[in-house]
């Protein structure tokens, strides 16, 4: 079983050092610790696991050292910045295999400009030798790049020439969106094997500075203090620990402290139920910075995120995911009111960001989200993103004076504290830019929430269970490959951002792609690799 939980005392790969405001991560890949056989991770090259220490690693850094202000992403082998991901681990991986790990590699890339972005986390790419395809990925994702000028080293996206795919990992919009390169210099750019060097990287905007070799680290010094100096994260703060998850996995069942995960192999889908807070849980500043990683918000979104992880790369065939939730409607809404009000403090805005970093992982699943609202449940403002971030929600609709009668609410935190990738809330999507005007804080029965909009059914007792039923049923008889096109095509109404652009439309190209015999048949550039022959390509264009 693939898990993505790991701590600095087990790296393999990075190494991560503190300077006060600064931060230094330097890949250092061991070539004979791949994740899996059958291949080695030459000239700092990676694989699911190099990036899961980097994901792991900046979570320490967001919340463990708050006074670091930027983050040095580097190399710790001479001339070597990184060749991106390894070809060979991609030759040998099943289709889905090469799928997930572009999605997750670019979903941490995006955490990566997120924090820049919303927590003030700025991130300087110090390109110290060849940076090919994935590594050079990496590098645009950062605030800047400052490269070498040693008359050798290069920037490259290859994956065209070599390997007949594309820069998997939201390169080639990151390159127009981002950093404005015009698309005719891109067009060469990304057609030319063997890269460009400095001088030419820099006139081409494809990096923001060089530096001769005896002037770079102390240009890398001078420019992190300058992105440090634009940073508001605090400097004399107490970091908060990152504790171990704990997590049960017994047969079909992962439990955590307030997620658990059923699956259902032979119904093809998971049953995902979030527990909401206590009526203890703390919402003074004190408490919560006293509560630390086990203040609900943080633990729920650390253990919800890696249930999801956990998902993608180990259930592939369930298709569906039925979310529920428990708990108190009126404890949820006073955690999310803690949150709005000291969203100034540096950790209780970490935690908002968790929070929405995780629910944009739904957002982009390949699973169909269907939301289960009946007794019991805490389907209220931050727990609601749930439902509307899935593909249907039903609310069981009871008699209006049965005390156990299932009630949604809103909080003030649906209206701007979570935005999903096309810089909308799910609210705002939900409607399409047109969202009727919708109680903040008030208690919604079935009959009002549908007539509002935020629920799709609302059957009542005695249809509850078959509605319910059929609707899970007819949704396992679809095609799973038609239904992941909708679902991505859906879930994104309203303007484009370079986030919907690279899962909208470069994950599905990269689908389709990976799939063609151009690439992956027994002739095709990325079988073929390294082998000394030339790949045979069917020449129709489609």
């Amino acid at each position: 079983m693939i898990t993505f939980d790991t701590s600095p005392d087990k790296y393999r790969h990075w190494k991560l050092d503190f300077d006060g405001e600064v931060a230094t991560l330097a890949l250092d890949v061991d070539e004979e610790a791949g994740l899996q056989p059958g291949y080695k991770l030459k000239l700092n090259s990676y694989d699911l696991g190099v990036d899961i220490e980097l994901h792991d690693a900046l979570q320490r850094i967001r919340f463990e050292h708050p006074e670091v202000r930027c983050v040095v992403l580097t190399s710790a082998k001479d001339r070597m910045f990184c060749a991106g991901a390894n070809i060979y681990m991609l030759g040998q991986s099943s289709h889905a295999w090469k799928v997930n790990f572009c999605k997750f590699t670019n979903e941490t890339r995006n955490g990566i400009e997120d924090s820049s972005r919303h927590s003030g986390l700025k991130f300087l790419a110090a390109v110290n030798g060849t940076c090919a395809g994935g590594g050079y990925e990496l590098a645009l994702a950062c605030d800047e790049i400052l490269m070498v000028d040693d008359r050798s080293s290069t920037v490259s996206l290859p994956e065209v020439p070599l390997l007949g795919v594309l820069p998997g990992t939201g390169g080639l919009t990151r390159l127009v969106d981002k950093r404005k390169v015009r698309r005719d210099l891109a067009d060469v750019f990304c057609t030319t094997a063997e890269g460009v060097r400095a001088d030419r990287a820099k006139a081409w905007r494809l990096v923001d500075e060089i530096a001769k070799p005896a002037d770079f680290k102390a240009r890398i010094a001078e420019r992190a203090r300058a992105l440090a100096a634009t940073s508001d994260r605090p400097a004399d703060a107490k970091g908060v620990a990152l504790t171990p998850l704990r997590r049960e996995i017994s047969g079909n069942v992962w439990r955590y402290d307030h997620v658990e995960v059923v699956l259902e192999p032979e119904q093809r889908s998971a049953t995902l139920t979030v527990t909401g807070p206590g009526d203890a849980e703390p919402d003074g500043l004190d408490e919560i910075l006293a509560a630390g990683a086990a203040w609900w918000p943080l633990a729920m979104a650390r253990e919800l995120d890696d249930a999801l992880l956990l998902l993608r790369v180990n259930a592939a065939e369930l298709g569906t995911i039925v979310l529920k939730t428990r708990g108190s409607v009126d404890a949820v809404l006073r955690i999310d009111a803690a949150l709005l009000r000291h969203g100034g403090n540096w950790f209780v805005r970490e935690v908002a960001g968790m929070l929405r970093r995780t629910l944009a992982r739904f957002d982009v699943t390949s699973r169909s989200l269907f939301a289960v609202i009946e007794e019991g449940s805490a389907f209220a403002g931050t727990l609601f993103e749930l439902a509307l971030a899935a593909d249907r929600s039903y609310m069981k609709a009871l008699d209006s004076g049965a005390n156990d009668a299932p009630t949604v609410a809103l909080s003030e935190a649906n209206f701007g504290l979570y935005p999903m990738a096309n810089g909308l809330t799910r609210l705002v999507t939900r409607f399409c830019g047109e969202a009727p005007p919708l109680p903040k804080g008030e208690r919604l029965d079935a009959a009002r929430a549908l007539d509002l909009g935020l629920v799709t059914f609302a059957p009542d007792e005695l249809d509850w269970d078959d509605e319910v039923r059929l609707a899970l049923e007819e949704r396992r008889s679809l095609s799973p490959d038609a239904l992941t096109g909708m679902e991505a095509n859906l879930r994104f109404p309203g303007p484009e951002t370079m986030e919907t652009r690279i899962f909208g439309r470069l994950s599905a190209w990269q689908n389709w792609i990976f799939n063609r015999p151009n690439a992956v048949g027994e002739e095709g550039a990325l079988k073929l690799f390294g082998s000394g022959r030339k790949p045979s390509f069917k020449w129709e264009r489609i």
